[in-house]
């Protein structure tokens, strides 16, 4: 079988830099950013129009930029598990944020349907263990409740009013965690319901007690009930800015104070002062944010996809990076992404694989991104041979029950499916055999380019898919199914084209 992955007729590289280019003129943003991706997400905010604050030393460094030690109004993080980032703020100001962090066309963003700072009346489905499950909503929302978050006895059937502490990306098969406390939160200053005066959330003692001798000064008009928190980044900014961090506070915590005495009325949702969206970069927006962060300082081919992938990676690559300052910083550069240029061909997955995984003997999991954002594991594979290039054989002994989906055959006993993955690469087949060896079907899976990481291969299906039948009649199916996640706002316009093109291919190819 022929490596298919041709573009078609079309040209899904200009489209998708159409798409992805920001607004020429937006509203600028103040946005505070933090976690792997932080040089190159600065450098896309600013060449944007917006402004980066609460930089950190070494951001401040890199960057020919004036950064202000002000309040900021939307705050990007990377995710735990480093597959992309969470954007919290106003929802308006996160849209135009989402917008110009999607560098590439497998930049995939979902809206979080219980956004950090949101508040409702739960009911509690389900307490045992450390905390409880809690129903947020008539839609089937759920959040986690902590035992230790929570102020009281917490017991299933309870009603109780929560607030969101963190929201969970949908990929990560995770709750939102709750909390029965209340925060206002806006930037600098935070609210906090049931506590009294002020406290400074900061390692630096002296720093913290003078920011609280000058918090007198501000005059504030703090309501009865609630006390005031600044975070660390507060002992830097100025008079004008601690103002306007801690009114915004104080009227949102009016906003919150105003249903506060409400009665509980599970589930439902009470009060969202914020919006969250996470956004999940795929291979190619990976080696696009290496150019981003090239063009400002050294940068060694796939550093975000080596970052991404295992947390011990961080200190090898900032090594690497330190002992070879010639791998890039070159001001020139415009910063367009060429994901599948010279840095995508020299990416040491060889290297990157002896070190961190996988390897011969390896089990990897097979993490099936679904384009609305789930994440589906279809199991545990043995790793069965590692090549150079990135190539990868996995073999998986299969259950019987059932058929094989699209193929319309039985799952026996002793079926045994042979899926071959390669680092980069748009598509995979599976060949499914019986105990005895013969071909029962072949199914060739399109997706996004697929990443090798050291304890699972990854990935968003992108619905559409091309069969081989043991007969060898070729099949191409689930077409509707891919034009039904554009309509939705799922997959973008430009990657369902190269879906469709790399299809094609392999309907030739077979």
């Amino acid at each position: 079988m022929s490596d298919a992955s041709s573009d078609g007729d079309g040209d899904p590289e200009a489209e998708a830099k159409a798409e992805t280019d920001p607004d020429p003129d937006p509203d600028p943003v103040r946005v505070r950013v933090r976690g792997i991706y932080t040089t190159a997400c600065t450098r896309t905010l600013l060449t944007a129009g917006h402004e980066v604050v609460q930089a950190s030393a070494p951001i401040r460094e890199r960057f020919d930029a004036e950064f202000g030690t002000g309040d900021h109004d939307v705050a990007v993080a990377t995710t735990d598990d480093r597959q992309g980032v969470v954007v919290s703020g106003p929802g308006g100001d996160v849209a135009g944020v989402v917008d110009v962090l999607r560098v590439a066309r497998d930049a995939l963003a979902w809206a979080a349907p219980a956004p950090e700072g949101a508040v409702f009346d739960a009911h509690v489905t389900d307490a045992r263990g450390g905390g409880a499950v809690c129903r947020l909503d008539g839609d089937g929302t759920e959040g986690y409740l902590p035992f230790d978050s929570a102020a009281g006895y917490v017991d299933e059937g309870d009603d109780l009013r929560v607030q969101v502490v963190e929201a969970a990306p949908p990929w990560a098969n995770q709750r939102p965690e709750l909390a029965t406390g209340l925060r206002a939160e806006a930037g600098l200053a935070t609210l906090v319901a049931g506590s009294e005066g002020v406290r400074v959330d900061t390692h630096d003692d002296e720093a913290g007690r003078e920011l609280a001798g000058m918090t007198d000064l501000l005059n504030l008009d703090v309501p009865d009930g609630w006390g005031l928190e600044w975070r660390h980044a507060a002992t830097e900014a100025g008079m004008d800015a601690l103002r306007d961090s801690a009114e915004r506070a104080i009227e949102r915590a009016g906003a919150m104070e105003a249903v506060r005495e409400e009665p509980v009325a599970a589930p439902r949702r009470v009060h969202a002062p914020a919006s969250t969206t996470h956004v999940w970069f795929g291979r190619e927006s990976r080696f696009a944010l290496d150019e981003h962060r090239r063009a400002v300082t050294a940068t060694m081919p796939g550093h975000h996809r080596v970052k991404a992938a295992h947390g011990a990676a961080s200190a090898a690559v900032d090594l690497v990076e330190a002992l070879c300052p010639d791998l890039g910083g070159d001001e020139g550069d415009d910063g367009a992404g060429d994901a599948t240029g010279d840095d995508d061909q020299e990416f040491p997955f060889d290297v990157v694989a002896r070190q961190f995984g996988p390897g011969a003997g390896d089990s990897v999991r097979l993490e099936h991104g679904k384009p609305d954002g789930r994440l589906i594991v279809l199991g545990d594979a043995d790793v069965a041979g590692v090549e150079a290039d990135g190539s990868v054989e996995l073999r998986r002994e299969m259950s019987p029950g059932g058929t094989y989906d699209a193929l319309g055959v039985d799952r026996e006993g002793g079926d045994v499916a042979i899926t071959k993955v390669r680092e980069g690469r748009w598509w995979y087949p599976t060949v499914y055999r019986d105990d005895e060896g013969a071909v029962k079907g072949t199914y060739v899976n399109v997706c996004t380019p697929v990443e090798v990481f050291p304890d699972a291969v990854r990935y968003v299906d992108l619905h559409v898919d091309v069969i081989k039948h043991a007969d060898g009649t070729v099949e191409r199916v689930d077409d509707d199914e891919l034009d039904a996640a554009v309509e939705t706002g799922d997959v973008p316009p430009a990657l369902a084209e190269k879906a469709r093109a790399v299809a094609s291919s392999l309907e030739r190819a077979l």
